[in-house]
């Protein structure tokens, strides 16, 4: 009897031992940790500060009514220059610092280079602005979500505007060699060819940072092109520009939300006025939209710069969905992203199997009087 009874309590204490060395599912810290990861300094930071901006204000919502099922989110900030060698670095950092999610990367090359290290720490990362395809086409980073549409359909929408309503038949498609820049102007290339009705002139790579683009646009000159396609950021395309309106060019310059920025009008000037560029599509009507960006506004005294309502949209899914799985597991998180609806800057949205959002598309706006206005 005695000897029965030393037993039952043996495999009850392994039992118990078991219990305590395994973790119960859920949300294991004091805090959620969610990390912020982007350009927040160089020549992009203009892409990553509005981002930084966008997660403090959702944390701040969140925290003020309570956190999640108790807990306070707390906020990760890494700055990643919109560097693959850099990002590697900081999505070590975050990653050893205990993040539960990550809003960011803003890059797609910088995202591409970061996405392995989250993916073995089984943590879930959604990008308000990395758009190359490949990073949920692939299907090699089920971690991975964005709340932005992917290069195809934003070369598609540039296209089909170059041809259809500009009327353009001799294209130069131009990039900046980078996984964003280059992926984009080879679906422009592919569509442009596949249309029938105009033709690829010039494909040509230029090298980011340099101080000249004479050469490239003497090439764009000699072809006789009626419309420049651009797949690159605001640096280059803010000195291409200039120097096409500096030779008394009429060749129409277009672009994607790697220029559809304040700053590309900034730096470029009188030259920006023309200039078309394809961003996220207008959501002013959005009441989510709205007051995101009267709480910028509010808040910093000032509008929100590129991709804020993406991000706006990116914190408010993440934090969403572990609310409603209960927990930061990768699986639960993924899980709920995929079939839980959530009211964001960007719509009703969830995310498909491959981690696009549902319903989220592009517009083409043109630069008129300094600003960007919705071509309609």
């Amino acid at each position: 009897m005695k000897s029965a009874l030393k037993k039952k309590l043996f495999v009850t204490a392994v039992a118990l031992s078991f219990a305590m060395a395994v973790p119960a599912a859920g949300i294991a810290g004091d805090t959620i940790k969610l990390g912020v990861a982007g350009a927040q300094s160089g020549d992009l930071a203009s892409y990553g500060l509005p981002t930084v901006k966008a997660a403090e204000l959702v944390v701040a919502e969140y925290n003020a009514k309570g956190g999640i099922n108790g807990k306070k989110v707390e906020l990760l900030i890494e700055d990643d220059v919109c560097k693959p060698e850099v990002a590697t670095n900081t999505a070590t950092k975050l990653v050893t610092d205990g993040v539960d999610v990550v809003l960011g990367h803003i890059c797609s090359g910088a995202t591409k280079a970061a996405l392995p290290i989250y993916k073995e720490a089984g943590v879930v990362v959604m990008s308000p602005s990395a758009t190359n395809p490949g990073l949920t086409q692939s299907g090699d980073y089920p971690n991975f979500f964005r709340t932005i549409a992917s290069d195809d359909a934003q070369a598609k929408t540039e296209v089909d505007f170059a041809i259809n309503v500009i009327g353009a038949k001799k294209i130069a498609v131009i990039h900046d060699k980078g996984d964003y820049g280059k992926g984009l102007a080879e679906f422009a290339k592919t569509f442009i060819e596949k249309s029938g009705k105009a033709e690829v002139v010039l494909f040509e790579g230029v090298t980011p940072g340099a101080v000249d683009y004479t050469a490239i646009v003497q090439k764009i000159k000699r072809k006789g092109a009626d419309a420049v396609i651009f797949g690159g950021y605001h640096p280059e395309a803010s000195k291409i520009i200039s120097m096409m309106k500096k030779k008394r060019m009429t060749t129409t310059f277009i672009s994607d939300d790697g220029v559809k920025d304040d700053t590309f009008i900034k730096v470029a000037g009188k030259n920006a006025e023309g200039v078309y560029a394809s961003g996220p599509q207008d959501n002013s009507t959005n009441p989510v939209s709205v007051a995101a960006i009267a709480a910028h506004k509010k808040a910093y005294n000032s509008d929100p710069g590129a991709f804020y309502e993406n991000a706006y949209s990116a914190a408010l899914a993440l934090l969403n969905a572990i609310e409603k799985a209960g927990s930061t597991d990768m699986a639960a998180v993924v899980k709920a992203l995929q079939t839980e609806k959530v009211e964001t800057p960007v719509g009703n949205i969830n995310f498909d199997a491959k981690g696009d959002a549902v319903g989220v598309g592009f517009a083409m706006y043109k630069v008129e009087n300094g600003k960007y206005v919705e071509v309609k």
